[in-house]
């Protein structure tokens, strides 16, 4: 695959903004993360049990990543568009890829900012950031779009917080919806039973 333009990547990205309920599947993504991401990372609780990877050091801890601010490990030098990006407010990322809502004070990874950003690191925080100098130190790409989807909702079972509030709102939207088709119906119903009793009544 060859590397992205700015512009084949602003259309990637359109697509994904548009999907934040995307999540891929996480147990296809634990085989990913096991073939493309451990020689640099480790999934490792606050006590330091590791529960993904082996000895990967190069790049940060990513226990708890999915909802996390960008640059935010403390003793992981980072680099500066990386710690630039997680500065953002939310609706400054010029990718549009980052969550919003009341919550979020600064950009946090979600799960299309996350997708895109392991598809093309460097691209992604130029687009990001309207910074063409702007440079991840993370080189490696992971060149299959679902393979990246996979990846990220496994490393979302490692943040339960950030997928349960997820989780609740959408459930919350969803009962909601529900509600108000009932009471249309139940609406509905009654004006055809009066219309009824008015058409026998005369």
């Amino acid at each position: 695959m060859k590397t992205l333009t700015l512009t084949a990547f602003t259309a990637l990205l359109g697509s994904a903004a548009m999907a934040q309920d995307i999540t891929g599947d996480a147990t296809e993504g634990e085989a990913q993360f096991a073939r493309q991401c451990v020689s640099c990372h480790i999934v490792a609780n606050d006590d330091g049990e590791v529960l993904a990877g082996r000895n990967g050091k190069i790049g940060p801890n990513l226990h708890g990543v999915i909802g996390r601010q960008p640059g935010a490990v403390e003793d992981f030098r980072y680099s500066d568009a990386v710690i630039a990006y997680g500065e953002l407010a939310p609706a400054d990322d010029l990718t549009g890829a980052a969550p919003t809502g009341d919550d979020y004070e600064t950009v946090v990874w979600g799960i299309d900012n996350t997708v895109a950003y392991l598809q093309d690191p460097t691209s992604f925080l130029r687009e990001a950031l309207d910074d063409p100098r702007a440079r991840s130190k993370m080189a490696y790409k992971v060149r299959d779009e679902q393979a990246a989807h996979d990846i990220t909702a496994y490393l979302a079972t490692f943040s339960p917080e950030f997928e349960a509030e997820g989780e609740m709102e959408g459930d919350d939207e969803a009962m909601s919806d529900e509600d108000t088709a009932a009471d249309d119906m139940s609406t509905e119903t009654d004006e055809m039973e009066t219309h009824s009793e008015t058409e026998t009544a005369n």
